[in-house]
């Protein structure tokens, strides 16, 4: 695994928040969008938003990732179907790194959390014996295979490849035929906004 770098994912259509998640606006300021960046940029890894939104792109120019560079903005290209083909175009982008993969949708994402999930992947690739598994982060009571580690080997690459040229889109479907690791980590941080009432736990 050939360095590592941060990439989250906010190309999603947000139909059943009724309005763009990353874009709402974050208790701690600004909108969850950039409250996702500056969480990976306390890391000190490049970052890269992937997206079609040309509002996601402009909000990130005047950010910085985690070695003071600016964050590189990559236009999400159709069809638009979800995580897993967006991990196998980001996979294709950045061969033999190490892809730790992060939504916008995770509001109370802590950096401890970014930061223990890094440790055990980085130190799972330093030993030579073991395999370049998928570290993803778990609750407690399940896995959270949008926030993971998921090295871009070749044989990874050509397997997601394959899967998702057949029709695949489940990442959950992909990830049985993977080696996972999992990284227990804090649920409080992990939990995902997808509608209105979700996000209300975000205000007092």
């Amino acid at each position: 695994m050939n360095g590592l770098r941060a990439c989250l994912l906010s190309g999603g259509a947000s139909r059943r928040m009724g309005t763009d998640k990353a874009l709402l606006p974050h208790p701690a300021g600004g909108t969850w969008l950039a409250f996702s960046l500056t969480r990976l940029a306390a890391l000190p890894l490049p970052i890269t938003l992937f997206s079609h939104h040309r509002a996601h792109h402009a909000l990130a120019v005047p950010l910085r990732d985690g070695l003071g560079n600016a964050i590189t903005t990559l236009e999400e290209p159709p069809p638009r179907e979800g995580p897993l083909l967006a991990l196998d175009r980001l996979m294709a982008l950045y061969p033999d790194q190490g892809l730790l993969l992060c939504p916008v949708d995770m509001p109370w994402l802590e950096t401890s959390a970014l930061e223990a999930l890094v440790a055990a992947a980085t130190k799972a690739a330093a030993s030579p014996s073991a395999p370049a598994a998928i570290h993803l982060a778990h609750d407690g009571r399940r896995l959270q295979p949008l926030l993971g580690v998921y090295p871009a080997h070749a044989d990874r690459r050509r397997r997601l490849r394959s899967f998702t040229a057949a029709g695949g889109r489940r990442l959950q479907d992909w990830l049985a035929g993977e080696a996972v690791v999992a990284v227990p980590l804090p649920p409080r941080g992990l939990r995902n906004a997808n509608r209105p009432d979700d996000a209300s736990g975000l205000w007092p």
